[in-house]
């Protein structure tokens, strides 16, 4: 059925971008959750290193 050719294919870009974003925001979790761990120092640190660049 042509009719839902452009239903499928929004809906699979739809899930594709949750996909990426759900695993952006569980390894941005897991950096801050690493960084709490460790010293704040380290993170500042890596602050100033990114705006070095």
């Amino acid at each position: 059925m042509p009719q839902m050719m452009p239903i499928n294919w929004i809906l699979s870009f739809i899930m594709f971008i949750w996909i990426f974003i759900m695993f952006n925001i569980l390894n941005y979790y897991i950096f801050i959750l690493k960084t709490n761990n460790k010293k704040n120092n380290h993170f500042f640190s890596l602050k100033k290193n990114f705006w070095k660049l």
